[in-house]
């Protein structure tokens, strides 16, 4: 796996073996960020789920001001630090080994921009978009990009937040949401 474009282009990264993680493919991957292309320079970001890092990392490379990478796994922690140290972007990625529900209710700090891939056929994608209206963590005009499995349904969000398009991809799909200004 490597790095699209940006500073980090061609950048290889590692992934975690075995079964644990399933990393965005890069077909995903690209699509992405043909959505959010230009939404990321100068932007806070916020790649929950993050795995290896690789959305975080894209990101920055991109341009994306600063990128939090979330992962509960201490193996994916580490694999994404050292991801990030091999980029160079220590000073604009931050690495959080934490679940995402301790994560998402302590956080003070609004994102512009952000990104979910979490395990495939559970409850993790909707219980932490409900946690992110919730405490209201995007900034007005913001994005969420969510990667789920082609027949999950995610529920209605609240105003100020609505569905944007989805975008399916064999067996994946990916949802965008938005926060109205």
């Amino acid at each position: 796996m490597r790095v699209i474009t940006g500073t980090a282009r061609g950048k290889r990264l590692k992934t975690l073996d075995g079964l644990d993680t399933r990393p965005t493919t890069d077909r995903v991957k690209e699509s992405i960020f043909n959505i959010v292309q230009f939404d990321i320079e100068g932007r806070q970001v916020l790649d929950l789920f993050a795995g290896s890092g690789q959305l975080a990392i894209e990101c920055v490379s991109r341009g994306a001001l600063h990128a939090t990478a979330v992962d509960l796994s201490k193996a994916a922690v580490k694999v994404i630090a050292e991801n990030v140290r091999n980029c160079e972007m220590e000073d604009r990625i931050h690495v959080v080994g934490e679940d995402y529900r301790t994560f998402l209710k302590r956080i003070r700090k609004q994102f512009d921009l952000i990104l979910m891939d979490p395990p495939y056929h559970t409850k993790d994608l909707q219980n932490a978009l409900d946690l992110i209206y919730e405490f209201d963590i995007l900034t007005d005009g913001g994005i969420i990009v969510c990667e789920s499995a082609r027949d999950q349904e995610l529920a209605e969000p609240p105003a100020p937040y609505e569905k944007g398009r989805e975008y399916l991809y064999g067996k994946s799909k990916v949802s965008v949401i938005h926060k109205r200004v």
